[in-house]
């Protein structure tokens, strides 16, 4: 079994390293030399191809990519991937792009003769180097229940959801959830500190209150120690808003919170804050 992966980054990386641990052929596409270079330290079973034509080998392909339009010009546009695989063949995308997009992707693979899973990820690059990442998937539970095993090398627990729909849905209300509590978790931080409140001790004592919250335990002290070091973009969070944004009117739905999250984040990247992480957004509520 040929196992395809584009996109080597911060999460597809962790993926990709996890199935060559796992002793499984895989052919991998990447832009950056160093991604490449990482992820065939992982073991003797891991290939870098030189153009994506070249994964048409492959019986599985994985992608993770940033953008919904990146997945769409690689797997459709200009006789891509999907034209090219063989009948039978299985596209797994671990990517956050909209329903929408993804339903398009589906019907298109279908065309083909070729299965497709939404999976969907939870967490962060750490959490998928150790194979712990949460993984919401969707698709055709037959292909769904064949890909399982497979699924279970890259992440933990894996959870099905029905079809693609509820599968990218749930990963887009979560970051909306996620980024608009870490704008909120942000301000209060500022609010603490003007009370003249120990930044470090404000945030111990949060977690033992109804503040408490996983952007909490993951992001508060990085911002008391004024760490920005990019584990999640601003550009990224402020990308993903706005799936989330667009997928509420598509569902007709005001989002209120996440909207003015999205203005927030927006404003982070246009004062310079893009390539720093999410919690950026500390910055610029001052």
């Amino acid at each position: 079994m040929k196992i395809g992966f584009i996109g080597i980054g911060l999460m597809g990386g962790p993926l990709a390293r996890n199935l060559i641990r796992a002793g499984k052929e895989v052919y991998i596409y990447g832009r950056n030399q160093q991604h490449i270079n990482k992820v065939l330290s992982a073991g003797t079973t891991g290939k870098a191809v030189k153009n994506i034509n070249d994964l048409a080998i492959c019986d599985i392909i994985f992608t993770c990519l940033p953008l919904p339009q990146t997945v769409k010009s690689i797997m459709i546009e200009n006789n891509g991937l999907l034209n090219q695989l063989k009948s039978g063949s299985i596209y797994i995308d671990t990517s956050t792009i909209d329903p929408k997009t993804a339903t398009e992707i589906e019907t298109y693979a279908k065309n083909h003769q070729i299965g497709f899973l939404g999976c969907t990820l939870g967490l962060g690059p750490a959490q998928a180097e150790e194979a712990k990442e949460p993984i919401f998937a969707g698709g055709d539970k037959i292909v769904f229940e064949k890909m399982l095993p497979l699924l279970n090398l890259i992440g933990a627990p894996v959870h099905y959801l029905g079809g693609v729909i509820q599968a990218y849905a749930f990963k887009i209300i979560s970051n909306m959830i996620g980024m608009t509590n870490l704008a909120v978790l942000a301000e209060g931080i500022h609010l603490a500190q003007n009370a003249g409140i120990d930044t470090h001790q404000f945030l111990e004592l949060l977690a033992q209150t109804g503040g408490n919250s996983n952007q909490l335990t993951r992001r508060g002290t990085l911002i008391a120690d004024q760490d920005f070091a990019n584990r999640f973009a601003v550009d990224l969070t402020l990308k993903d808003l706005t799936l989330g944004c667009n997928m509420a009117k598509e569902f007709n739905y005001t989002p209120i919170f996440s909207k003015q999250s999205q203005e927030l984040y927006a404003k982070a990247s246009q004062e310079g804050y893009g390539n720093e992480d999410c919690s950026a957004i500390y910055k610029i509520l001052k």
